[in-house]
C-alpha cells in the first residue's frame, strides 16, 4: 500500500478506507484502577511537558525511558481516531504519562490530501503544542472535510499532486484555524508548500503500511513495547497498558 495524493479531493471514500482496523469493539476486559507508581520527572518537572520529535518521524509525550512505550498510528481524517482521541486523551496524559510510566508516540498515517493538509500544518506548531493541537482538530475533524465543496474539489483535484495542498488547505479554512493558535501567514505558507516534509510524512506512511509483520493497515493502530495490540478503543486499550505496567 502506497500514500497517493494525486485524486479528486472530494473521494471521501478514498480518504477514509482505512480507517477502523475492523475489530471486535466489543465489552472491554476488566481493567484494574489501583494508583501507578509515580517516577519522578527531573528538576521537579511535569513528564506531561515534555515532547519531543522520534527519529522513526513521530511526536512523543512523557518519559523518553517509560518502561512502556505506546505508539499510536493514527489518522487525522478518521472517525475511529477521533473517537479514540475523545476518550482516551485526559486519561491517557493525566494518568498513564504523567506517571512517567508510560510514554505516547502519535505518527501520523495518512488516509488521503486532507490528511497530508492537516498533518503537515500540526506539526508546524512548536513541538510542545503538537498533542493539544491534534486534539484540536479531532474535534473540529467533520467540517475541515465538509468545508470541501464539490466544484472546488474537482478544481483543485485537477491541479499536479505537488499543487494540491495549498488551496486544499485553505478550502478547510485551515489558515483560519492556525491563525487562531498563533501561526503567522507566512508560516503557514511556507509549511503547506514544503515538499520536503510532504515526501517525510509519505515515506513515515509507507513504512508502516510496507508488508510485514507489523504492517499497519487501519487506524487507529497501536504497540506497546514494540508489540502490536490488537485493540482499538480506549476502553479495550487501557487494560492492555495496565497489565504492561504490571498493575
Amino acid at each position: 500500500m502506497k500514500a497517493q495524493f494525486g485524486f479528486a479531493v472530494t473521494a471521501l471514500a478514498l480518504f477514509l478506507a482505512g480507517c477502523g482496523s475492523g475489530s471486535d469493539l466489543n465489552a472491554a476486559a476488566n481493567q484494574t484502577v489501583a494508583p501507578l507508581q509515580q517516577i519522578a520527572p527531573p528538576s521537579g518537572g511535569d513528564w506531561t511537558q515534555m515532547v519531543s520529535q522520534t527519529p522513526e518521524g513521530g511526536y512523543r509525550i512523557g518519559n523518553p525511558n517509560a518502561p512502556v512505550k505506546l505508539v499510536e498510528y493514527a489518522s487525522l481524517t478518521c472517525p475511529h481516531c477521533r473517537a479514540f482521541s475523545a476518550d482516551a486523551t485526559t486519561a491517557l496524559r493525566d494518568t498513564y504519562v504523567r506517571s512517567g510510566q508510560v510514554s505516547w508516540e502519535f505518527r501520523n498515517f495518512l488516509l488521503g490530501a486532507p490528511d497530508v493538509a492537516l498533518s503537515l500544518l500540526a506539526r508546524c506548531q512548536p513541538d510542545a503544542a503538537f498533542f493539544r493541537t491534534i486534539e484540536q482538530i479531532y474535534t473540529q475533524q467533520s467540517e475541515f472535510i465538509a468545508a470541501i465543496d464539490e466544484a472546488e474539489g474537482r478544481t483543485i483535484g485537477a491541479l499536479p499532486p505537488e499543487q494540491q495542498i495549498p488551496p486544499l488547505a485553505r478550502a478547510m479554512d485551515l489558515e483560519s484555524f492556525f491563525a487562531r493558535r498563533g501561526m503567522p501567514a507566512a508560516r503557514f505558507n511556507q509549511c503547506v508548500g514544503n515538499q520536503a516534509a510532504v515526501r517525510q510524512l509519505t515515506d513515515l506512511t509507507n513504512r508502516a503500511a510496507a508488508p510485514g509483520a507489523n504492517q499497519v493497515t487501519g487506524t487507529p493502530t497501536f504497540f506497546i513495547n514494540g508489540e502490536r495490540a490488537e485493540v482499538d478503543t480506549w476502553a479495550r486499550l487501557e487494560p492492555v497498558l495496565r497489565a504492561a505496567i504490571g498493575g
